[in-house]
């Protein structure tokens, strides 16, 4: 039987040069004051045919179609790691105390982007939609698309500001933590939709899934705190690790096969393990050492590959259309999130930091474009100028930070006296995203 060329001399070359070049693009914006996903999202798109595919095209050369897959295979496993990570460190303590704000200020940072996200997709229906889409579906992504958090992102920020302890960077993360559990909810209902054929089979696919959820937290996560008490003392290192990989391979999969994409299943479990248990944050530490820095760039490469910069090309159109993205994208969130912050009894300083830190997008955004271009719910074009809106949005967090904070002076009072901000803790390299 003729088989097709080999493709693992191409990945030996294509791997040790995803990795090599996202690792000096991590680098080199963090000297500039950015969070390392910015560089790993830059070098993804100069990949692909933005720029590599544009130059004697190295791109095929260096991504030949017979290694596409498994690159794309590679990323996934790493996305799904990257994900219960990000699961496994959404520390809901963060909202004691803070909880009546940062519940009004998620809301109000989800609720507006819906609302300006919709008549956004009504208005761009005709231009953008892909064929077979329903206006159901376009409409209901692009609604949520608008409203995303990238919650380990604002994490590291506030970490290497030196305010992931003060009363604004704790109000910040908390309204973050909440923004992302609602944001994950509301993707899987659009993809339930999107994946079902009628509305019954919308509504079965949300009862399974709110099955799974509880059965998740009420019966695998009591098994999870027995267990994990028991590894402490019985239970070497690996084999912890091998049992939380197995588990998120296994929740990803029954959420899959449930209609609601594997992503959710892995971010659940993470969610649900619990937290401050010696073995299982080794066990965390060595996947994240591994999966984080080795096969989460991929991810980046396989989304690079999709997004092409030079398709807008000098179409005024599109880029008006861009324009709008990013305004609705910076007005929703930034917007929504520093008026409702300041309604809670901020000061229109400390609103105005929570607000910008609410519009970072970062990873978290990627991996909801990825799923969209997947189903087939947006095309190329538009995957691409929200690529960039993501792209523009994440980098703008921080100097907008230090523009409305103007380093320690903007800080609350009570929290210079106690020297809180000064120097925050060191997070985990999940947060780096």
């Amino acid at each position: 039987m003729a088989t097709g060329p080999d493709p693992l001399p191409s990945l030996l070359v294509a791997v040790p040069a995803v990795l090599l070049a996202c690792k000096a693009g991590a680098q080199l914006v963090r000297r500039l004051g950015q969070p390392p996903v910015v560089g790993e999202i830059v070098v993804g798109i100069l990949f692909g045919p933005s720029l590599l595919g544009w130059l004697w095209h190295a791109q095929t050369w260096l991504f030949p179609p017979t290694a596409l897959p498994y690159i794309d295979v590679l990323g996934t496993i790493g996305l799904l790691a990257f994900m219960f990570l990000v699961g496994l460190e959404l520390e809901l303590k963060a909202l004691r105390g803070h909880s009546r704000t940062a519940v009004a200020v998620s809301q109000a940072g989800i609720a507006l982007p819906l609302l300006l996200g919709t008549l956004l997709a009504l208005g761009m229906y005709g231009t953008f939609v892909p064929e077979g889409t329903d206006r159901l579906s376009f409409t209901l992504f692009i609604a949520v698309s608008m409203s995303i958090t990238a919650f380990p992102v604002l994490a590291r920020i506030l970490t290497d500001r030196g305010l992931y302890t003060t009363r604004v960077g704790a109000l910040a993360l908390a309204s973050a933590a909440v923004d992302d559990v609602t944001a994950w909810c509301l993707l899987a209902a659009v993809v339930a939709v999107t994946k079902s054929g009628s509305p019954m089979d919308a509504l079965t696919t949300a009862g399974y899934a709110l099955a799974f959820t509880l059965l998740m937290f009420y019966a695998v996560r009591p098994l999870l705190h027995r267990w994990a008490g028991r590894a402490d003392r019985k239970y070497a290192d690996t084999v912890v690790l091998v049992v939380l990989f197995s588990g998120l391979c296994l929740s990803a999969y029954a959420t899959e096969e449930i209609g609601v994409h594997a992503l959710f299943g892995a971010f659940l479990f993470g969610v649900v393990t619990p937290r401050g248990r010696r073995k299982i944050e080794a066990a965390a530490a060595r996947m994240r050492a591994f999966t984080v820095p080795v096969l989460l760039p991929l991810f980046f490469v396989s989304t690079g590959l999709n997004t092409d910069v030079s398709s807008l090309g000098s179409d005024l159109d599109q880029w008006l259309w861009a324009g709008a993205v990013l305004a609705v994208a910076v007005l929703g969130k930034w917007g929504g999130g520093s008026v409702a912050a300041r309604l809670a009894g901020q000061s229109w300083r400390d609103a105005m930091a929570i607000g910008a830190l609410m519009n970072c997008r970062g990873l978290t955004e990627l991996v909801v474009l990825n799923i969209g271009l997947g189903l087939g719910v947006i095309g190329p074009g538009l995957f691409t100028v929200l690529v960039l809106m993501a792209l523009i949005t994440t980098v703008a967090t921080s100097p907008a930070l230090s523009r409305i904070r103007r380093g320690g002076q903007g800080l609350d009072p009570a929290d210079k006296q106690h020297g809180i901000g000064q120097e925050g803790p060191a997070l985990h390299s999940a947060g780096t995203r």
